[in-house]
């Protein structure tokens, strides 16, 4: 039972570090609070501000002067947990099926900040400057107490924080370039009970706790081209990035304390996330309104399976921990928006948005960590300029996703003792988010 579940939590943990450009789930868009008020589209080639140095690096060169962006995003998600259920089954429980209880509450998903800062300095009429520092995913999930589906994941706490220097080269009134390396720094921390089988089943669990770090370099790069001084198109690609994950996995209590497998153990990973490209169109109808469209591929059929490597292993449990597959069998997917601003005079402009995300999740392998589907977002937003110099951003985006099943099993015991858990989840979220600019 002790080396089943170092094996599935650590994969469990990749799945859940892994969605840094999954375009559903709880997954992070908010890089920018202007791009954020029109879902996003013409993320790659609106360059109305800083931000564009994660929307696309070439958009720099549109910036005439030195300025800083910074901001911070409020997510407020829900989930509606039905038709649920718990049972045991397998060999050892001699053909019966009994149940466990636990709740389903949803409130899995606390209210959760995301800030985001960036810098640009235009050098010359070709050349421009800039850094930025973003979060391009995070995720928490913190079930209560008891939830039935605790063996499969009932705590989920993962970071990613980027640094991210950016030049950028304009070759001429048309053609646009920028290239800025990345420096990702991920961490996390994954909680899920084990089942005793000493004791009534479904009543003191033990717990597995899984923590991970690593720091990797990838990169961005973009070209924008502007067909007419009112119409420009963008396209920015995101590299892939190698992370090898060291750290440990802590087993304790139920039976775990009962068969001396208490402790400690340490445990690594090598996982690849999968390159994706943003293609985007800006028009400028007339000095009043601009509309925007977009569309983003991420190869996530990269993403099949997870080979773990586990080290200081107590030597009764070694040939159990040879390096092991964790099918994913995730897919590609692709996400579009639409989205338009109205400038009402020149301190206020108005936005909105609608955006659809494909997840790259599906029906066999989603579990409680990660329980999205495909998903819809609007968007509003407002641009105040009191002066030349300053521009404050506020946006709200409103998503929902379609509803989906989870139907999980997983073995103890060397297949003896089968636990399962099956429910329906419909995920929704309120997002809120403020920036401020400032030109030099």
């Amino acid at each position: 039972m002790k080396t089943t579940w170092l094996k599935t939590a650590l994969a469990v943990a990749v799945g859940a570090l892994s969605t840094q450009a999954m375009a559903a789930g709880f997954a992070l868009n908010e890089q920018s609070i202007s791009g954020m008020g029109t879902s996003f589209a013409g993320r790659s080639s609106s360059a109305d501000d800083a931000t564009t140095l994660f929307g696309n690096p070439a958009g720099m060169s549109r910036l005439k002067r030195e300025e800083v962006s910074f901001g911070m995003a409020a997510i407020n998600a829900k989930t509606d947990i039905d038709d649920n259920s718990g049972s045991f089954s397998g060999p050892a429980l001699g053909g019966l099926n009994p149940p466990y209880g636990g709740s389903n509450d949803g409130d899995m998903v606390p209210v959760t900040a995301v800030p985001m800062g960036y810098y640009v300095k235009p050098v010359d009429d070709k050349w421009a400057v800039g850094v930025g520092i973003y979060v391009p995913f995070g995720l928490v999930t913190d079930y209560e107490s008891g939830f039935q589906g605790r063996y499969f994941g009932d705590y989920s706490e993962v970071r990613v924080i980027t640094v991210q220097p950016t030049v950028s080269y304009r070759f001429n009134e048309k053609l646009s370039v920028g290239f800025g390396p990345t420096i990702n720094r991920i961490d996390g921390e994954l909680r899920s009970a084990s089942p005793n089988p000493f004791g009534p089943l479904g009543s003191n669990d033990g717990q597995v706790k899984v923590k991970g770090d690593d720091t990797a370099l990838g990169f961005n790069a973009g070209l924008l081209y502007e067909f007419t001084p009112s119409t420009r198109a963008g396209i920015t690609y995101h590299s892939k990035v190698g992370y090898k994950l060291e750290g440990d996995t802590k087993l304790s209590g139920g039976s775990f304390d009962l068969d001396g497998a208490s402790g400690k153990y340490d445990a690594s990973l090598d996982l690849d996330t999968p390159e994706s490209v943003d293609l985007s169109v800006t028009h400028d109808v007339n000095d009043q309104w601009t509309v925007y469209a977009g569309a983003m591929w991420t190869r996530w059929s990269r993403f099949e399976a997870i080979i773990i490597e586990n080290d200081g292993i107590p030597a009764s449990l070694q040939g159990n921990l040879a390096p092991i597959v964790e099918e994913q069998d995730w897919h590609d997917t692709w996400s579009y928006a639409v989205g338009a601003a109205y400038k009402l005079n020149k301190q206020w402009t108005l936005r909105t948005g609608l955006a659809f995300d494909q997840s790259p999740t599906n029906n066999v392998h989603r579990s409680p960590r990660i329980p999205t589907g495909d998903r819809t977002a609007i968007s509003f937003g407002l641009a105040w300029n009191p002066t030349d110099d300053v521009t404050l951003d506020l946006a709200y985006s409103y998503l929902w996703e379609e509803e989906v099943d989870i139907s999980r099993s997983r073995s103890y015991q060397g297949g003896a003792l089968v636990a399962n858990y099956d429910a329906t989840y419909e995920n929704s979220a309120h997002g809120f988010g403020a920036g401020l600019t400032y030109r030099f």
